[in-house]
């Protein structure tokens, strides 16, 4: 893997290299605080199913509320899954119309609880996307392209959003934007390494190294 990295990275032409690398450790970082959220938000949902339909009694409850949450990381599959599977143990364990509802509204809460709360908090705030542009970009990419765009949406959303910071740092130090904008190279990286910051990154970037590197042997 290392060795097709390395290789990739000698294909980009020179004058492109510190920006293509810039922009690819930001994409990285934003995915994974993507990979991170998302397994928050299943662990989320599969306490809520658990411990539901653990309340209502239902034989293998534990079992059914987790396993629906691990498969969750397909959207609506772990809902599907899990309800399916939980509506069959509770028609042969109690066999009453209530216990069937019972298993319907604790999914239900869980879908609720993901639409609302734990996608926008807990995704959104990790790629630093605002909660109305979480739900946008899921509904867009399953109107667009099916289940398959609802499961890239986010991390589809994240990384255009990093080149978007991009195009407004370059524009607003471009000449274009400011005729006193000279040294456009150095502000783009001063500006644009902030993004550590918006991620929760404390420590100094690489690109902050960089420049003080450079600077001392200057």
């Amino acid at each position: 893997w290392n060795r097709l990295l390395t290789n990739i990275a000698n294909l980009v032409p020179r004058q492109w290299a510190d920006d293509t690398f810039r922009l690819a450790r930001r994409c990285d970082e934003v995915l994974s605080s993507f990979l991170r959220g998302q397994l928050l938000v299943m662990l989320c949902l599969g306490i809520i199913y658990a411990v539901g339909l653990t309340l209502m009694g239902l034989n293998f409850g534990l079992l059914i509320g987790f396993v629906s949450g691990l498969v969750s990381i397909v959207p609506f599959l772990g809902f599907i899954v899990g309800l399916v599977i939980a509506l069959l143990v509770a028609l042969f364990q109690y066999a009453t119309w209530w216990a069937v509802l019972g298993v319907i509204l604790v999914f239900s809460i869980g879908q609720m609880a993901e639409s609302v709360v734990l996608q926008p908090k807990l995704l959104g705030d990790k790629i630093g996307l605002h909660p109305v542009a979480v739900i946008f970009a899921v509904l867009a990419g399953g109107n667009l392209f099916g289940l398959t765009g609802v499961l890239l949406a986010l991390p589809v959303a994240a990384v255009i959003l990093v080149l978007l910071k991009e195009v407004k740092v370059r524009y607003q130090h471009s000449e274009l934007y400011d005729e006193n904008n000279t040294d456009k190279h150095a502000s783009i990286i001063e500006v644009s390494s902030s993004y550590h910051d918006e991620l929760g990154h404390s420590g100094p970037s690489r690109d902050g190294n960089s420049r003080n590197d450079q600077g001392e042997s200057s």
